[in-house]
C-alpha cells in the first residue's frame, strides 16, 4: 500500500526532535599520540613530567654566574677564566651546577688566552629556559571532548604521554535499496542506476569522524530491507537507509524502521530533501534518506551531521556567508524551505550569483556550486538584482578569482575553462546557461565577465553585432570570435529515419527536443522553419526545452526523441549520429572593463594557443580560424 507523509516539520523542529530523542552511546579507545591527529579526547590529559626537565640554554654561547658579570662594561670589559668562570654551551645544553645565565655567542670576544671578554653584565636565568617553562608536571594539557591539533600532540608528548583514550569513531551502516539500483562497477542496462550515493555518503560520514560500512544492495522487498535492518542495528552505532524514503508503492523504509522501532519524523518542509525519515530501533538513530542524491546528501548534513557533533562533544562549523546580488529571479512557494545551489563570480566590483539546475537528482549542481541559498518557508523567493545572503561551498577569497561566463552553452567553453584552470589554478570559469539573449542582457547589466552568443540575424545575414547594438545602445563591449561551429541534425545511430532536411522533421511527425526561448539554436530553428514556411506547430516536441546541446543529445540517446538541433561533439558524446546543416559563428562577448583585464590576457592567451586550437578543433565541427580576432568593439 502506498504511504502518506506523516508530516511536513520544519527542518530546524525536525532536528530538535531528532537530537533530543536519540544519542549515539559513547565508547573510548587508547590509541598511540602519534595516530591521535584529528581524534577527540575521551578524557582530561595531564602532564607526567615537566618540560624541559633540566635548565638549559635557549642560544648558542657560554654559560656564567650573572653576578661575576655585573662589572663588565664597554668601557672596562670583563674577562672570564674557562671552566671556573664560565663553560661553553649550545642550545638546549643542560646548565652546569652554579652557573645562571647564558650570553649569547653574538655578545662574546673570544682572545687567545681561551678567555672570554664581555662588555655588558649578565641577569640572573637570561637566556636560560627554565625547567617546566614549555610544560609543568601535574598541567592540564587538553582536556576532555577536545579535538586534537597537531600542536596539542606535542605538547602531550612533551608531557611524557605516548597513549591517549580517544572516543572511538562511530560506526555506521549504509544500506542502499532499490531493485534497480546495481554496482557502480557492474555493466548498465536500460533501467539501472548506478549506487554512487552511497560512496558520497560515507565520504561525508568519514569526514565528520564515523566510520562507515556500505552493505550491499537490497531490492525493493520489505521483508529484506527489514532484516537487513534488524543486522546492521546488531553490530553498528547508527543506521542509514538510503532511498524508498518518500510515500510510494515500493517505498518500504518506513514500515522496517517502524516495524523494529519508533519513526519520530516523516516528512520534512524542504525542497530538496522532503522525503527524510527520522527514527530509532535498538535505542540506537536510523535514518531514512531520499534515493536522489542532492536530497540525500543535504538531509545528511541537516540530520546526521550534527549528530556525530555532538558525540564527540563538538559544535557544528559554521558556513561563512556572504552578500551577493541575484543575476537572475529566484522563485520558490510559501510553506517550504528551499536550498538552491549557486554560482557565484566577482563582477565589476560585486559578487554575482545565478542559480544552478534545482532538480534534486542533479547531482552536478553540487559539483558546480560555489555556495547555497537558502529561501525561508515564509518567502516567495528574491528578485533579479537583490542582495541577498549565502553560504559558501568555497573561500571568499577563492570566489574573487572566479569569472561567470553567461549566454549559449557549447563545449568549447568547458575546454577554455579546464585549460585556465590548469594554466591558472586559482582561477575559475563557471558558465550560467542563459542563452544567447541571455548572456547579452546579462554584459549589459554588468552579471557576467563573458557571454557566448551565436544569433543569426535575417535582415543583415550578420551574426551578433545587430543584436548587441539593439539591446546595448551606449554600452562600450567587445566582440572576440571563438570559432565557427557546425549546427546539425542529432540523431540515433544509424539515423534509422533518414532525417536530412526541416521539411522532413515536420512531415514525419518526429519526436523533437528544442532549445529554451532566447537560446541562439532556437532561435536559428526558428529561423530555418520561417525560410521553409513551416509553423512551430507542425513540430512534434517544438515546446519541450532543454537547457544545453547535451541535454538535446541526451535525450535523443533515452529515446524520448528522435531528433534535435545541435552541435557535433554533443552528438558523438552520446554515440549518435549527426547531419550537418549550417555552419555558424559562435563569440565571445566581452564587458569593456573586463576587456582589459589581466583576467582577459590569460583567455586570450589561452583562445590563440595553437594547441588550444588543436584540441578544439579536435571536438569536431569546429573551425578556429578566426580564434581571438576581435570583430568589432560596439559603442
Amino acid at each position: 500500500m502506498r504511504k502518506v507523509y506523516l508530516s511536513n516539520t520544519p527542518r530546524e523542529e525536525a532536528l530538535e526532535k531528532f537530537l533530543s530523542q536519540t544519542t549515539i552511546p559513547g565508547t573510548y579507545e587508547t590509541i598511540a599520540v602519534t595516530d591521535a591527529a584529528g581524534r577527540v579526547t575521551a578524557n582530561p590529559v595531564f602532564a607526567r613530567v615537566s618540560m624541559p626537565g633540566y635548565h638549559s640554554a635557549a642560544m648558542d654561547g657560554i654559560t656564567v654566574r650573572a653576578e661575576n658579570t655585573f662589572k663588565a662594561s664597554d668601557q672596562e670589559p670583563l674577562r672570564l677564566k674557562p671552566g671556573s668562570e664560565f663553560c661553553s654551551i649550545n642550545t638546549g645544553e643542560p646548565l652546569p651546577a652554579g652557573f645562571d645565565a647564558v650570553i649569547k655567542i653574538e655578545d662574546i670576544q673570544m682572545l687567545e688566552s681561551g678567555e672570554a671578554e664581555i662588555i655588558a653584565p649578565a641577569v640572573p636565568w637570561q637566556h636560560v629556559r627554565a625547567v617546566g617553562e614549555d610544560v609543568v608536571a601535574g598541567e592540564l594539557i587538553v582536556p576532555a571532548r577536545h579535538l586534537l591539533h597537531p600542536p596539542d600532540l606535542g605538547a602531550i608528548l612533551a608531557g611524557g604521554i605516548t597513549e591517549i583514550s580517544v572516543l572511538a569513531r562511530p560506526s555506521a551502516a549504509i544500506i542502499p535499496t532499490g531493485t534497480e539500483i546495481v554496482d557502480p562497477g557492474s555493466k548498465r542496462e536500460k533501467g539501472s542506476i548506478p549506487d554512487f550515493n552511497s560512496t558520497v555518503i560515507a565520504s561525508y560520514l568519514k569526514e565528520w569522524g564515523a566510520e562507515p560500512v556500505i552493505f550491499r544492495v537490497v531490492p525493493d522487498e520489505p521483508d529484506q530491507i527489514k532484516n537487513t535492518l534488524r543486522e546492521a542495528l546488531e553490530k553498528y552505532d547508527l543506521v542509514l537507509i538510503n532511498a524508498g524514503s518518500s510515500a510510494g508503492e515500493k517505498d518500504y523504509t518506513f514500515s522496517a524502521i517502524e516495524s523494529l522501532g519508533e519513526v519520530f519524523i516523516h516528512g520534512v518542509a524542504t525542497r530538496p530533501g522532503k522525503p527524510t525519515i527520522l527514527g530509532k530501533a535498538k535505542n540506537k538513530p536510523v535514518i531514512g534518506l531520499p534515493g536522489y542524491p542532492v536530497s540525500a546528501y543535504l538531509s545528511l548534513e541537516w540530520f546526521i551531521k550534527p549528530l556525530i557533533y555532538r558525540y564527540f562533544g563538538q559544535i557544528v562549523p559554521s558556513r561563512e556567508k556572504l552578500p551577493v546580488t541575484l543575476g537572475r529571479r529566484v522563485v520558490s512557494e510559501i510553506g517550504v524551505e528551499e536550498f538552491v545551489r549557486m554560482n557565484i563570480g566577482f563582477v565589476n566590483g560585486r559578487y554575482i550569483a545565478n542559480p544552478l539546475t534545482r532538480g534534486a537528482g542533479v547531482t552536478m549542481s553540487l559539483v558546480r556550486a560555489d555556495g547555497l541559498l537558502v529561501i525561508p518557508s515564509n518567502s516567495l523567493g528574491f528578485e533579479q538584482d537583490q542582495i541577498v545572503e549565502m553560504e559558501l561551498y568555497r573561500p571568499e577569497n577563492e570566489l574573487s578569482y572566479n569569472l561567470l561566463a553567461a549566454g549559449s552553452h557549447d563545449l568549447i567553453i568547458d575546454l577554455l575553462a579546464t585549460a585556465l584552470k590548469e594554466r591558472n589554478p586559482g582561477m575559475n570559469l563557471s558558465s550560467a546557461h542563459l542563452g544567447s539573449m541571455g548572456g547579452i542582457v546579462a554584459i549589459g547589466k554588468g552579471q557576467a565577465h563573458l557571454a557566448g552568443v551565436h544569433l543569426f540575424d535575417p535582415e543583415t545575414a550578420e551574426y551578433n553585432l545587430p543584436y548587441i547594438k539593439k539591446m546595448l545602445p551606449g554600452v562600450k563591449t567587445h566582440l572576440i570570435n571563438l570559432a565557427y561551429r557546425m549546427q546539425g541534425w542529432i540523431v540515433p545511430r544509424g539515423n534509422p529515419d533518414g532525417l536530412e532536411t526541416i521539411k522532413q522533421l515536420a512531415d514525419s511527425r518526429l519526436s523533437f527536443v528544442n532549445r529554451q526561448k532566447g537560446a541562439g539554436t532556437r532561435m536559428l530553428f526558428d529561423h530555418l522553419l520561417k525560410e521553409s514556411g513551416i509553423s512551430p506547430g507542425q513540430i512534434y516536441g517544438y515546446e519541450r526545452e532543454e537547457y544545453t546541446h547535451l541535454n538535446v543529445a541526451a535525450a535523443v540517446a533515452a529515446g524520448t526523441a528522435q531528433a534535435g538541433l545541435g552541435i557535433l561533439p554533443a552528438a558523438k558524446a552520446f554515440g549518435l549520429d549527426f547531419v550537418p546543416l549550417v555552419e555558424e559563428r559562435y563569440d565571445l562577448l566581452f564587458t569593456d572593463s573586463f576587456y582589459q583585464s589581466s583576467e582577459a590576457e590569460k583567455l586570450f592567451a589561452i583562445i590563440t594557443d595553437p594547441q588550444f586550437q588543436e584540441q578544439a578543433e579536435a571536438l569536431g565541427g569546429y573551425s578556429m580560424r578566426d580564434a581571438g580576432k576581435e570583430l568589432k568593439a560596439t559603442n
